[in-house]
């Protein structure tokens, strides 16, 4: 078969089976990545490690019991000596010992450090949501950044194909010129040079898009066994205002909620370390039975003891080497860090916030513009065509005229998605990510 025509023949079946593809929604490909990403997965499972750790279980609320058991067996040589005079001598003489116990401890105050501590753990729990919803936050958009980019590279796709279309039917029009006389061989050549190139670039768009789709398959949990395509229509959130962003970001930002709650833990810390000056007051009760069997040298051959004891400690370490006054002042100078880190983000955020949002701004003034140039470039490329057609501009004008307007459709679609995802990044800034509909 004639590579032309083989080459025709695969862009018709490729054509045919894309639009034939499931087209999966911005809205499926968040479901699929919330629910099987890994990355997700385990950030949710650090969150359910943080919220065991507040249970009641391990706050240090409850009393600790055990259980204690044990038996001793004695073969023993005896001589003894009793009191009235008399003696004895025993070999191989037996002797056991039995024993159980149930006993139970209970804190009734260790200085406050357990409530500290049980709060620590809650602020805890409450971090490692927050880190899970940064995650979430991250990986939605690494999911856009190779959606859209699977969107912009089909519809790259799309316009190079009706490039190549458009080159098919040059070729067709120049071989029948040359038959007939109306041109020279040379402009036969210069199409089939065009649709060669034209060809060459298909063959590596789709390969990009085939390579950029498998990407976006495993940050969805490799889920989509079956071939699809992406939406490419998008719309863009006009109604937002810079000052309302700004107000939600100081609310919402991840990392400024991240650090506050860092600064929480930090206090607590001081108040923990500083409950070890006082003393700890415990309770303390037993269940237990004893038997000893004794041997013949004994007054008493069988004891049995059977009863409850009970008892409350207090220890005071009146002076520890000074290592609490250490750890005390070393949770003072953490929370004082964290303090100034709030600073030090609070002033990071703000020009963070500030440039995503003027990058925004530029990316759709950008769009706008390439939206012009769309028009532009398809009326000068059909005015160029007409003159083709009735030999008023020659293949070299024709050709630049195609490219023209081939270039301004790729920047176009290149601008379309560069402003979504700064969209994106700047409702990220804000913390609002999560809160809109895409």
């Amino acid at each position: 078969m004639n590579t032309k025509y083989y080459i025709t023949y695969v862009l018709v079946l490729f054509a045919i089976f894309a639009n034939a593809q499931k087209i999966v929604t911005p809205e499926e490909a968040i479901e699929l990545t919330l629910s099987h990403n890994y990355g997700i997965q385990i950030a949710n499972n650090t969150v359910e490690v943080a919220k065991n750790n507040t249970s009641v279980l391990n706050s240090g609320y409850l009393p600790t019991l055990t259980g204690n058991a044990g038996a001793t067996y004695n073969l023993d040589n005896t001589e003894a000596e009793f009191s009235n005079g008399n003696s004895t001598v025993l070999n191989g003489a037996e002797s056991s010992r039995y024993n159980a116990s149930v006993n139970l401890n209970y804190t009734l105050f260790d200085g406050l450090g357990r409530l500290y501590n049980y709060r620590r753990l809650k602020e805890q729990y409450q971090l490692s949501e927050l880190e899970a919803r940064e995650t979430i936050e991250n990986t939605l958009l690494q999911l856009f950044s190779v959606y859209y980019s699977v969107a912009q590279l089909s519809e790259n796709n799309k316009a190079i194909l009706e490039t190549f279309a458009i080159s098919k039917d040059r070729l067709t029009r120049s071989s029948y010129q040359f038959e007939y006389g109306q041109n020279t061989k040379l402009d036969v050549l210069n199409a089939q040079v065009d649709i060669n190139n034209d060809s060459i670039n298909i063959v590596n768009t789709e390969q990009q898009l085939i390579n950029t789709k498998r990407d976006l398959n495993v940050i969805l949990g490799n889920k989509l066994s079956e071939a699809f395509d992406v939406d490419t229509d998008i719309s863009f959130l006009v109604q937002i205002t810079k000052d309302d962003l700004w107000e939600k970001t100081k609310v919402n930002n991840i990392s400024l909620l991240q650090i506050e709650k860092n600064i929480s833990i930090s206090s607590l810390d001081v108040k923990t370390n500083r409950s070890q000056y006082l003393p700890t007051v415990g309770l303390t009760g037993s269940y237990g039975w004893n038997q000893n069997n004794n041997n013949a040298a004994a007054f008493v051959a069988v004891s049995t003891n059977t009863g409850l004891s009970g008892g409350i400690n207090l220890t005071w370490n009146l002076f520890d080497g000074g290592s609490t006054i250490t750890r005390v002042k070393n949770a003072k100078i953490a929370l004082e860090n964290q303090q100034l880190q709030k600073e030090q983000v609070m002033i990071d955020l703000e020009r963070n916030f500030n440039n995503a949002w003027d990058d925004y701004q530029n990316k759709l003034l950008i769009y706008e513009l390439q939206e012009e140039n769309i028009a532009t470039a398809k009326n000068n490329f059909d005015r160029t065509k007409e003159k083709f057609k009735i030999g008023q501009v020659n293949s070299i004008e024709f050709r630049q005229a195609q490219l023209n307007l081939l270039n301004a459709e790729l920047s176009r679609n290149q601008a379309k998605y560069n402003a979504k995802l700064s969209e994106l990044t700047v409702l990220q800034i804000s913390g609002e990510l999560l809160n809109v509909k895409f």
